[in-house]
């Protein structure tokens, strides 16, 4: 399998050069970014957690639940990232994707399937033409901890062997230790391995400590190229939470205004129910616009909580629970 790692200069060079054009600099250093992202509007937290926790006060009806259910369902990468996963156990979590209730075939299908990247082919073979992603891990994730020509071998890797997205984690440590310009360039040639893949940049807010860290790194992802933007491993905690989710909405909301590009969000780990993920669609709704309500610009990286959704869908269909040994329990417990 090719581990070829060359990175287009071009693409690399035209990349470097819209950011010099945002940040209205000639050269693009660690100074200049380190001004620009310090000077963006700071995170009022006080605020941030009192507006996040009236987005879980809503009312939602049943016709607007129903749709929400569906769209929570759409927007599932089903994941499997253990130490332990074989071939079998993937295979089995790509027979859930392409039918999550056996008992109603009219189940939306989750967006994609997340593995690591050496079960890619199987995740691959599995899914065939069905139009769900394979997802893979990267970059020495859940660390990051590696060479920068180890983790574009990694990127490679699953590449080759199919992915459609990767998921890749940012040096937290160069991030906090405030060596913006290493983040910068190195999701830059991540970006460039990707080819056709779209790009996931897991910042890892559990390690960020400030709202202010969440903002910065989800502006230096995007400008750097990420795709999405996705708040956690699912390794470390706090994971996703939905004050951090806001502030991310709110930069990729404030990035389109910017420039034109749209990115995507993609909170991970933590959410379980069917109810969080409502909260969670309704902070889209109100923060970035209906536009991000679609699976290919909002994910959750929450494996756990489809068995949950699939509960909720039957009592909606049926009006009565079905209870959860009715639901197939393949999913593994990270998300």
């Amino acid at each position: 399998m090719s581990t070829d790692t060359a990175v287009d200069p071009d693409a690399t060079a035209t990349t470097r050069e819209r950011a010099r054009d945002i940040l209205g600099v000639s050269r693009l250093t660690n100074s200049a970014l380190t001004s620009w992202l310090h000077g963006l509007p700071g995170v009022d937290e006080v605020g941030a957690d009192a507006r996040a926790a009236t987005f879980g006060t809503r009312s939602i009806k049943t016709t607007a639940k129903a749709w929400a259910i569906d769209a929570a369902i759409s927007m599932i990468d089903l994941t499997t990232l253990e130490g332990a996963d074989t071939a079998g156990r993937v295979r089995g979590l790509c027979t859930k994707a392409l039918t999550p209730d056996p008992s109603d075939l009219s189940t939306p299908r989750p967006a994609a399937v997340c593995v690591y990247g050496d079960m890619v082919a199987t995740a691959k073979a599995a899914l065939g033409s069905s139009g769900i992603k394979v997802a893979a891990v990267a970059t020495a994730f859940p660390s990051g901890r590696a060479s920068v020509a180890v983790k574009l071998a990694d990127v490679a890797d699953a590449v080759s062997a199919g992915a459609d997205e990767i998921d890749m984690v940012i040096d937290r440590g160069a991030f906090l230790s405030g060596d913006y310009l290493t983040v910068f360039d190195q999701i830059v040639q991540v970006k460039q391995a990707c080819g056709d893949a779209r790009l996931k940049v897991i910042m890892e807010t559990g390690e960020l400590v400030t709202y202010d860290n969440v903002r910065r790194a989800s502006y230096l992802s995007m400008l750097a190229g990420g795709d999405f933007i996705k708040t956690s491993t699912g390794k470390v905690s706090p994971a996703a939470t939905l004050p951090v989710t806001l502030i991310m909405l709110e930069a990729v909301r404030d990035w389109q205004d910017l420039t034109g590009t749209q990115v995507g969000v993609k909170p991970a780990g933590g959410i379980r129910s069917s109810k969080e993920a409502i909260k969670f669609l309704v902070t889209v709704n109100e923060i970035a616009g209906e536009a991000w309500l679609d699976p290919q610009w909002f994910r959750f990286g929450a494996s756990s909580l489809l068995n949950d959704l699939l509960l909720q869908r039957q009592r909606i269909r049926t009006g009565a629970y079905s209870g959860a040994d009715y639901i197939a329990d393949d999913t593994p417990s990270l998300y």
